[in-house]
């Protein structure tokens, strides 16, 4: 039987582009032997060939490739191919080109050549300072400390030169120490949110607080911080007024995280992964804020600055400007109401994503499928809705989020009463309420919408407005929590009982 597992020599030769495979078979031709570059090649080639791992077919097409060297010679392939990638990526990657240039300077300092190990160190720590590496410029300072402690150098003749090297490499350590603080602290933050959620009334409000309050290291003014301090530090901000439902004060957080970029606008290329992720929570916000000349504004910004990098994104970045702005375009359409045009992205978001799909969570495909269902809701075809929705509530794998699940379960209901299916609104509605019951964090929006939808369908259609009117006026009691406005963040039942009833809704 064949061995189908996954394989990571396997992995790696598949996330290859074409001139990614070009570029290593050029490096092995040059830097190995004829002998070994051929075994290479052709254990490349036949893993390239394959649709899946699989080892038995590998020694059919290699007989000469013994079992017991199969190993060996798979290790040193993989680590030809990420040789070969550091060759190409050590000019998109200031990080990499930093380091090489460490190494370079390790390789004279051992032949004895420290003068210039310290002038390469000087000429690289100017560098590392412009792209804010921080844990880099500290590198060098240890090493240029290094060098300077164990050899007579002319260092010593320049005036305040240690001591400015010492101040530099203490002011530096410090800075390091608290950009890990605020790191961790936006990890911390983020992780409450992916624990508890939304705040549901004051007693999480006030609990979020403490922690908060609790765990956030002291820091002076931002305008005395480092780029990455600055980032963790409005990252923290921003889940913080998220889980509180403060979108106003969530938008001005970042906001500031946007604009650190445009600050420093060579940051955008170095750091394209924390840009774009920057935009997209900005263009969260937006969203809840119901903020559509913002919205676009920033909509641009990110479609301007996709379509002048994307040649140079690695496949992580090229994911990551997939999920942040195909979920963009279509909030934008769910924003202005344009569901027709929310409906005709969909065909190109299939078709791409099943080469993404490898490195996306579930939760990040489900959101796609909400949202598609969502869309065909808002233009009137249930049918194509429950399609989506079915794949969210049927997912008997993996992690997925209680809030995309309840209200992928409730939108099902609302399809199947515009569709009349009332006799399956029966059959459903138990097993709703027995998913709500087992939940950590269902609104009181949705429980009244779920007890609500199941009077609906016993009664007779002659009913059902006066029904809409009677529901619509326990929702506005409801929303005067500003908790229940969470209920509001992907599944709108005020403005669909406002629509029903022919009422303009506020979205």
């Amino acid at each position: 039987m064949a061995n189908t597992s996954k394989d990571q020599l396997f992995s790696l030769i598949k996330s290859l582009s074409k001139a990614e495979k070009r570029n290593f078979k050029l490096y092995v031709h040059r830097f190995e032997g004829a002998g070994e570059s051929r075994k290479f090649i052709q254990l490349f080639d036949a893993l390239d060939k394959q649709a899946e791992y699989d080892e038995d077919l590998l020694f059919k097409r290699l007989p000469h490739i013994k079992k017991q060297h199969l190993a060996n010679l798979k290790r040193h392939l993989y680590k030809q191919i990420l040789i070969s990638l550091r060759l190409i990526f050590i000019q998109k990657n200031i990080d990499i080109e930093i380091r090489e240039q460490i190494d370079f300077a390790r390789i004279l300092y051992g032949k004895g050549m420290y003068m210039q190990a310290l002038k390469l160190l000087d000429r690289i720590k100017q560098i590392a300072i412009e792209h804010h590496q921080d844990i880099l410029h500290l590198e060098i300072l240890e090493f240029q400390k290094l060098i300077e402690a164990r050899h007579i150098t002319r260092s010593r003749q320049v005036k305040n030169k240690m001591e400015n090297l010492l101040e530099e490499s203490s002011r530096r350590s410090a800075v390091t120490s608290h950009t890990s603080l605020l790191f961790n602290f936006n990890i911390q933050v983020h992780g409450w949110y992916i624990q508890h959620g939304h705040a549901r009334n004051e007693k999480d409000r006030q609990a979020l607080q403490l922690f908060y309050d609790q765990n956030i290291p002291a820091h002076g003014p931002p305008g005395k911080l480092t780029f990455f301090e600055k980032a963790n530090l409005y990252q923290a901000q921003m889940w913080y007024h998220y889980i509180l439902l403060d979108f106003q004060a969530c938008r001005q957080s970042a906001g500031a995280w946007v604009s650190l970029f445009d600050e420093s606008p060579m940051m955008r290329e170095k750091d394209p992964d924390l840009y774009m992720r920057s935009l997209y929570y900005l263009l969260v916000a937006l969203y809840f804020l119901h903020d559509q000349q913002a919205f676009g504004r920033y909509l641009r910004d990110f479609e301007s600055f996709f379509a002048s990098q994307s040649e140079q994104l690695n496949a992580n970045s090229r994911t990551i400007a997939f999920v942040y702005l195909n979920l963009s375009k279509l909030n934008a359409n769910l924003l202005s109401g344009d569901y027709t045009s929310g409906v005709h992205q969909i065909a190109g978001i299939l078709e791409a994503l099943p080469q993404y799909e490898n490195n996306l969570d579930i939760h990040r495909s489900l959101l796609f499928f909400y949202k598609f269902a969502y869309l065909y809701f808002g233009s009137g075809q249930y049918d194509k809705a429950l399609d989506y929705l079915n794949d969210i509530i049927l997912l008997k794998h993996g992690y997925l989020r209680e809030d995309l699940h309840h209200n992928a379960r409730l939108l099902q209901l609302i399809c199947h009463f515009e569709l009349g299916n009332y006799d399956l609104l029966h059959y459903l509605v138990p097993a709703v309420q027995r998913a709500f019951s087992k939940a950590k964090d269902v609104s009181k929006v949705q429980r009244l919408t779920l007890q609500w939808l199941k009077k609906l369908a016993d009664l007779p259609p002659g009913q059902t407005k006066a029904a809409f009117e009677e529901f619509q006026s326990q929702l506005s009691e409801a929303m005067k929590s500003p908790y229940e406005q969470k209920a509001l963040l992907y599944l709108n039942v005020p403005a669909w009982v406002e629509r029903r009833l022919g009422i303009k809704a506020n979205r």
